[in-house]
């Protein structure tokens, strides 16, 4: 390997030759440890800070960077080098994980032509929330001054970072990611390449987070009428329990029956949208009688409205999906479908 062996390796390798049988496995540790890749982490607040630690844990030589250098510093009784500029944690490794608030202080950060010109050869992931669009600018930009670039989306809490829990969805370019799948898989165990496209990462991100404020902004509702009502929150607690499997039940029907176009109720249909209809009607006459606010409910009503005034009363509440549209790309539509009121 000559002169191309990282930074500690060669005394590594010393070590080995002059080591006894009894401390030989110990040396082989050293130089499995020596021979990995450097990682720098560019932000360390809570996420950044478990990403860092995960990756001192699985033995990687880390350096790390915060606007605060206070936040850094716990990091560096765990093995982390405390870089005390942007340059500085850029020139110090291989592989660049950035994660701050958004894409604009991440350019804010890296865009410095002298920090840019460091970037030249190197790898950087991109683990920080944004647009689609976002992420495409900023491939096209990294791309431009020469590095690699795969943007991340974190689908965890910190705690879950560098377990096999740990799910990080990352698009971009593969051989990329194939080339460092063992750094994503300290960082957690259900790291997926999801595709070449660099925006693909957060559209699923944004799309899996609706489906979870649908359900916490839904239980904020719950709680509201059930404290109106003086209904114990335990009780809430256990009886949604019971009921979770079954939305469980009709959020996979939902998604499977909107990637089919099968709009039209049949035989499978769990649930028209007549039935739904009726008994929001009713959430919505307790929620105003017991002036609790409507602002979240009263846009789900808005997209009952569209779908019944088009004919969709006794369709599939998967029907509904076509009425989140704007009204230009729906008249690109053909006509109603088979089933609907309107197709006779």
């Amino acid at each position: 390997m000559g002169n191309h062996l990282p930074p500690g390796a060669y005394c590594a390798r010393h070590s080995l030759q002059h080591t006894s049988a009894r401390d030989e496995n110990w040396h082989l540790l050293v130089w499995s440890v020596a021979m990995k890749l450097s990682i720098s982490v560019v932000g360390t607040g809570r996420m950044g800070s478990a990403l860092a630690r995960a990756l001192l844990r699985s033995g990687y030589r880390t350096t790390v960077w915060n606007r605060t250098k206070q936040k850094a510093e716990p990091l560096a009784a765990l093995g982390a080098t405390v870089a005390g500029s942007v340059l500085e944690v850029v020139n110090a490794a291989e592989i660049i994980i950035v994660n701050v608030s958004d894409y604009q202080a991440t350019a804010a950060l890296l865009h410095d032509d002298a920090v840019a010109s460091a970037l030249r050869g190197k790898l950087v992931v991109e683990l920080t929330s944004g647009t689609p669009h976002g992420a495409r600018e900023a491939a096209e930009w990294f791309a431009e001054h020469g590095a690699s670039y795969l943007d991340g989306a974190i689908m965890a809490t910190p705690d879950f970072i560098g377990t096999d829990a740990g799910t990080i969805l990352i698009s971009g370019p593969r051989q990329a990611f194939d080339a460092n799948e063992e750094m994503f898989r300290a960082l957690g165990g259900n790291v997926q390449h999801i595709g070449e496209e660099p925006g693909r990462s957060n559209a699923l991100d944004s799309a899996l987070l609706a489906v979870m404020w649908g359900a916490l902004f839904g239980t904020l509702h719950a709680i509201a009428v059930s404290q109106a009502e003086e209904i114990d929150l335990g009780e809430l607690a256990r009886q949604w329990t019971a009921l979770a499997p079954v939305v469980d039940g009709l959020v996979a029907d939902l998604i499977n029956r909107t990637n089919a176009g099968r709009f039209a109720s049949d035989g499978e249909t769990l649930s028209s949208i007549s039935p739904h209809y009726g008994a929001f009607q009713h959430l919505l006459e307790l929620m105003e009688a017991r002036k609790i606010d409507r602002s979240v409910v009263d846009g789900y009503d808005a997209i009952f409205q569209r779908a019944i005034a088009a004919g969709h009363l006794h369709d599939d509440f998967a029907a509904l999906s076509q009425f989140l549209e704007s009204p230009d790309k729906r008249s690109l539509r053909s006509g109603p479908r088979e089933g609907s009121l309107l197709a006779g």
